[in-house]
């Protein structure tokens, strides 16, 4: 069965850019602990060892995948033949001649053979470099026969992965059929988990109707997740598309989280107008992304940024735009950033300082120790001399000690140093 062109490029495209994991982030069912979707979890969350990905195929011998005459033959080989074939496809090396071979090997399958093919492949393991290739197993079946896929992902696997990647190449090929089965074989009381690969496979050609979706949604991880795979059609769109679609959504809490998702990409576009972006629209994405935007803003125009900085009336707003400013200064820079917290004492907080140390810890130790003072709150001020320190002892005891000697330090700072430079020199 010959994949549609359209879902070929979407399903390509989703391997690309890892777009296809997106929705099992913030995902409320957890995978089966050792299933495939559970090890995609851990390698998307940084929690991944080695051992997670050494599947069987990377155990053995590289064999070529391709060799697609053999695939030709399909048609007269057995079931536990063409699972050979598949294992073969599968070790090969070659990323590019694997999945050749891997689109000539579905377009040989009939719609009754893909759940044996996707349950061996399965079987077999999954890498971090290869999680594409279950994405092309699931859409192709997906076009060959959504409801069986779907059947078989409610009833085989954890988590949303499968589903929503099932989902998707559905929506993209026929959006209404997907959308009418996504609603009538829901029947919780929360948010409609199917929703999040419908709106996943319309928000790049339809995203009036992806958003109409996205907005029906209650407040839920589902519809955190529906938005994250919504997000990087509206950013494509270009600046004042992005933001135009934003600033249109009613629930504030939609509007938040979709500003969280945008400003550190609008940023890198229109740095100035993306701040005023977040000041007109405050909340938890302002007080999160605001810093960001300013440094940004600061890498590009720093005039212009230090202005808009000095508009700003004094509160947690200024002080984080100033966290920003001091952040992109310090990275080239530490003495002058350090004269801006000097300069703007008024609106330093002790996040402005914790980030204004952790930025110049390498460049300057010994500036970014001798701020850490301003720190107001007694725990995090010691918590910071003793992991500043501690790097330092690490990477030059001797400047370190030095430091030590010239400057008091509580007792039980001052101590735990002493053994850990004891402890170098040993």
């Amino acid at each position: 069965m010959k994949l549609n062109p359209a879902t070929t490029i979407a399903a390509l495209a989703v391997i690309g850019t890892g777009g296809f994991f997106v929705g099992r982030l913030t995902s409320t069912s957890a995978p089966a602990p050792g299933s495939v979707e559970a090890r995609a979890d851990r390698y998307l969350n940084g929690r991944s060892s080695s051992n997670d990905f050494r599947s069987t195929a990377e155990r053995s011998p590289s064999r070529n995948s391709g060799d697609r005459s053999s695939t030709r033959t399909m048609g007269s080989q057995s079931k536990e033949q063409k699972m050979q074939h598949l294992d073969e496809i599968v070790r090969g090396e070659n990323a590019l001649e694997r999945n050749r071979a891997l689109l000539d090997f579905i377009d040989h399958l009939a719609p009754g053979e893909y759940e044996d093919a996707i349950a061996h492949f399965r079987e077999m393991g999954l890498t971090r470099d290869r999680l594409g290739e279950y994405s092309l197993l699931l859409t192709a079946w997906a076009e060959a026969d959504p409801t069986a896929a779907l059947a078989y992902a409610n009833e085989n696997t954890g988590g949303g992965f499968a589903r929503d990647t099932i989902m998707s190449s559905w929506a993209t090929k026929d959006p209404e059929a997907a959308i009418r089965w996504a609603q009538a074989n829901y029947t919780g009381d929360g948010a409609n988990p199917y929703l999040i690969g419908v709106i996943r496979g319309i928000s790049g050609t339809d995203t009036t109707r992806a958003t109409e979706l996205l907005t029906g949604m209650p407040f839920s991880g589902e519809r955190g997740a529906a938005l994250q795979a919504m997000m990087p059609h509206i950013l494509n769109q270009g600046f004042d598309a992005a933001s135009s679609w934003i600033t249109s959504i009613d629930d504030p809490k939609l509007r938040n989280g979709a500003l969280m998702s945008a400003a550190s990409q609008l940023a890198q576009e229109n740095p100035e107008a993306t701040a005023k972006l977040l000041l007109d629209n405050p909340g938890d994405a302002t007080a999160r992304r605001l810093d960001d935007v300013y440094a940004e803003y600061m890498e590009k125009d720093p005039s212009s940024a230090m202005s808009s900085f000095l508009s700003l009336p004094s509160g947690d707003q200024r002080s984080d735009a100033l966290r920003g400013i001091v952040n992109n200064v310090a990275n080239s820079d530490p003495k002058k950033a350090e004269a801006l917290l000097n300069q703007y004492s008024g609106d330093v907080t002790d996040r402005v300082v914790e980030q204004f140390a952790w930025n110049t810890q390498n460049s300057d130790p010994a500036t970014a120790m001798n701020n850490i003072y301003r720190i107001n709150d007694e725990r995090q001020r010691n918590q910071m001399y003793d992991r500043m320190l501690g790097r330092w002892i690490n990477r030059d005891p001797a400047s370190a000690q030095a430091w030590m000697q010239s400057n008091q330090l509580p007792e039980n700072i001052q101590q735990r140093a002493l053994r850990r430079l004891s402890e170098r020199q040993q």
